[in-house]
Order: structure tokens, then sequence, then C-alpha cells
């Protein structure tokens, strides 16, 4: 009985990505030109919307957004590019420890992928200002490691279908982990379209009309 359970809980999950993908399609994210440029997009989107976030990018890009110039920028020059991000701050420290962290692999991406992923998610959520979310944008989308991102998108999604995930996010990314196919394309394109479906339907006030999850929610209206 425990197999068949976890082999329909399964289904019910990869056909939730299978929905999402059906209507959004291949949504091609990380939005950047460089595994540098996902790193510091994912200190940046901390706590704020990713237009603000484009906003700091663009006054970096293209000259000053590299790894190396960063290292060396004095902190106010890099508070007065990133401050349309908020909290420029302590995301100006932030960026100084994570740009640390990769100048001990000397800025080589291909370096940084060379290392399994549990040494590198560990190194980076030692590193300041780096949290579990923050680490697995940064693992999956700059280095390509198969790790699964939960947010608060993730959560919600999964408390209204409802798919008893886990009581906390490292649950959650151990259960979604065990469930789906240990994979880069598929972990990269089910986080986008949690994010895209979120953004467009599964709001804090959800906007069910139309919701390609529709028929599969157990939550419809209610608020969470």
């Amino acid at each position: 009985m425990a197999d068949s359970g976890k082999a329909g809980m399964q289904t019910k999950l990869f056909s939730v990505y299978q929905i999402l993908r059906e209507r959004y399609g291949d949504l091609h994210w990380w939005p950047a030109k460089t595994p540098y440029e996902v790193m510091v997009g994912a200190i940046l989107t901390q706590n704020t919307a990713w237009t603000n976030v484009d906003k700091a990018l663009d006054n970096l890009r293209p000259d000053r957004l590299h790894a190396e110039i960063i290292a060396r920028m004095p902190r106010e020059e890099l508070i007065d590019a990133i401050r349309p991000a908020g909290f420029f701050n302590q995301k100006s420290t932030y960026l100084k420890a994570l740009t640390a962290w990769f100048a001990q692999y000397d800025y080589d991406a291909e370096a940084v992928r060379r290392h399994p992923l549990k040494q590198l998610r560990a190194e980076l959520l030692a590193t300041k200002g780096v949290g579990q979310e923050t680490a697995d944008d940064i693992l999956l989308y700059a280095f390509n490691k198969p790790t699964f991102i939960v947010d608060a998108y993730t959560n919600r999604l999964l408390h209204r279908i409802p798919i008893e995930a886990g009581k906390n996010n490292t649950e959650i990314k151990t259960f979604c982990e065990s469930q789906l196919p240990r994979s880069v394309e598929l972990y990269n394109s089910f986080h986008a379209l949690i994010v895209t479906n979120a953004k467009e339907h599964c709001r804090k006030r959800p906007l069910c009309n139309n919701c390609p999850l529709f028929d599969q929610c157990s939550k419809m209206g209610i608020l969470f």
C-alpha cells in the first residue's frame, strides 16, 4: 500500500508539472548571460521584485557585472549601483561574500561544476547572506546542479493542490527530489512554471478563473 500511495503522489506531482508546461511552455530561465550574473541576481532578488533587480543589474551592465570587478569595487560604489534592489547595505555585504566564495574557484564556473553538489551547497550555505533558496537558485541556474528550489510559491502550490510534501522547506525539498527524476532541465523548468503560475493565478488572493490547475486544486478561492 505504501508503494502504491507513493507512486500515486509521484504521478500527481509530475502531472502538475505537465499541466503547467502545457500552458506556459519552456520559459528559458534564468534570465542571465553568465553564471556570475545569476549569482548576483539571486542575492539582489531577496525581498524584492525582479523589476527592481533588473534596474540594479542594468546599473552594473555591461562593464561592471564581473566577479573580478565587483571584488575590487569600493563598497559605496556597489551600494549606489544596487540601490534599486533595496536593502542595498546588507546586499552589498552579501555580494562581496559570495564573490569571495567564487574567488576560491578562480571565478571559473567550470571549476565549480567539477565539485559535488553536496559540498557546494554546504559552502554556499556557510556564506553570509545565502540561505537555502538562494543557494539552490545559484546551484541550479548558475552551475547546472540538480537541486530542487523550494520557495513561498512552491509552498503555496503544494498546500492548495494539496500534496503532503512536508512541514518545512527541507522536508518539501527532500520529498520533491524523491518523487521527480533528478534532472537539471526538469527542476529548472518546474520552478519557473511554479513562479509564473503563482504570479498569474496562484496569488495570495488567488485568481482561479482560467488557472491551468483549477481542476486539480482543492483550495479554490481559499486564501493562504
